[in-house]
């Protein structure tokens, strides 16, 4: 199965995708109403981890997927976006974590340092790739390729500690 496959397979059966992304914002509405000022305490903080995990993956990839989408791809428009999975995955994480938000710090989930890291790693990535796309650069160099791996990650551990200490 390819990822067209997949998406046309979401896109034809819609009810799956909509209770999924839909549900998650739910439970997270839910859970902050009967657990009020308790989102700390290790019931509550597990499944706001669980409810960050299942609606941030879908939704980092499809933020991925549509800065790949439009500036990669060059042909794309926006009115071609698919509504049930590029944007409402996006959507649905934003509203979950302001839901969660409400309720507890996010440096008392666990986990979420991770997909915040991740976060900052795949935005540095798409820097330093449009940044190399737009150099126009071919080079011929007797290189090895080891060499020119090091470089890129030497250049991603940059941009990651220099976002980092932005941030912080």
């Amino acid at each position: 199965m390819t990822l067209r496959e997949l998406f046309d397979y979401l896109s034809n059966n819609p009810a799956v995708v909509l209770a999924f992304f839909i549900g998650i914002p739910f439970t997270a509405l839910l859970a902050g109403l009967m657990g009020k000022g308790e989102g700390h305490v290790s019931p509550w903080k597990y499944l706001y981890a669980t409810l960050v995990y299942l609606v941030c993956v879908p939704g980092i990839f499809a933020a991925a997927l549509a800065v790949y989408l439009f500036l990669f791809e060059r042909g794309g428009s926006i009115l071609n976006v698919n509504l049930l999975t590029q944007v409402l995955p996006i959507a649905s994480m934003i509203l979950t974590l302001a839901i969660i938000r409400r309720n507890v710090s996010f440096e008392l989930i666990p986990g979420f340092g991770k997909l915040s890291g991740l976060m900052m790693m795949i935005a540095s990535t798409f820097v330093l790739m449009y940044f190399l796309d737009r150099l126009h650069l071919v080079a011929w160099v007797n290189v090895p390729v080891v060499y020119l791996l090091l470089i890129v990650a030497g250049l991603l551990l940059t941009f990651r500690f220099a976002l980092k200490s932005l941030i912080s």
